[in-house]
């Protein structure tokens, strides 16, 4: 049900339609589900076919952390499932709430830390894919270099299988690639915001995966709204399914991650794979 695959790194086989984690801890702040209903959403996921988990070990509030969520649901884990972590100036946990200048995510320690904090939690030797997230609470000026360098440092240790970039622009990606074999860059963009469509284009050339958050956006301007909501209601489908299609028409490296803490959320969310939107829709859409 999750539609075509596509090789993360060159070696990882993923379904293009995957699951975002965040949503179940309900962080930084919102509505989370209850812990039963988290491990049903998990394991339902599985059995639909998703096999590309996206998660952090900073996606934890109140005492509800995703990593253990992911481990409790779904450990021994099934050959195949891919786990996709992220580390960066996030990942110290309070130091979300001080100055850019005294956040220590960044540093090679608090990489460090970052990084074996999600091994120890999600359970394993090594992390398939881990991406360095950039440019939050007032480290849009951070240099992309030294922390990618210190990454590169612990998959020559054999922490990490592949890695990856978030929250970057297109030049900070030219970079990256200068330093590391970047595999996925994972950036916001949806239908309404196309901000990224050069970046999402070069990642196509370079065999890159290119993985939206926020993939269905919100806010979505008025002629927009009015085509996403006639092409759901002549095919049947939900506004957000439509606009999940869209992404996966856009272009073949796009991965999807979408977040519910809902099972038949998760469900609508992964029979977008098989909406596939005609030619007169894709131009309707712009």
């Amino acid at each position: 049900m999750t539609g075509e695959s596509w090789k993360l790194g060159g070696d990882l086989d993923v379904s293009r339609v995957g699951y975002g984690a965040m949503r179940l801890t309900g962080w930084p702040q919102g509505r989370r589900p209850s812990r039963d209903t988290a491990l049903a959403v998990l394991r339902r996921a599985v059995e639909l076919g998703v096999n590309h988990i996206d998660t952090s070990n900073y996606y934890a509030r109140d005492g509800v952390a995703a990593n253990e969520l992911i481990r409790s649901a779904l450990h021994p884990y099934p050959d195949g499932l891919v786990l996709v972590t992220k580390v960066g100036s996030l990942v110290e946990g309070p130091d979300i709430a001080l100055p850019a200048r005294r956040q220590t995510g960044l540093t090679p320690d608090g990489l460090r830390r970052g990084v074996e904090a999600n091994l120890r939690s999600l359970g394993v030797d090594r992390l398939d894919v881990v991406n360095l997230r950039m440019g939050d609470h007032g480290h849009g000026g951070s240099a992309i270099a030294e922390p990618l360098e210190t990454l590169m440092r612990l998959r020559e240790e054999g922490l990490i299988r592949h890695l990856g970039v978030s929250n970057v622009s297109l030049e900070e990606f030219r970079l990256a690639r200068t330093i590391a074999p970047v595999v996925c860059v994972q950036n916001a963009y949806n239908i309404t915001n196309r901000g990224d469509d050069a970046l999402v284009d070069e990642c196509a050339e370079a065999e890159v995966a290119y993985v939206p958050f926020f993939p269905v956006g919100g806010g979505f301007r008025p002629l927009t709204t009015r085509h996403l909501g006639a092409i759901a209601e002549r095919r049947g489908t939900t506004v957000a399914q439509v606009a999940l299609a869209w992404l996966l028409a856009r272009s073949p490296n796009i991965l999807l991650i979408p977040g519910t803490g809902s099972v038949a959320h998760l469900e609508e969310n992964i029979a977008a794979a098989d909406l596939a939107l005609s030619p007169d829709e894709l131009a309707l859409l712009g």
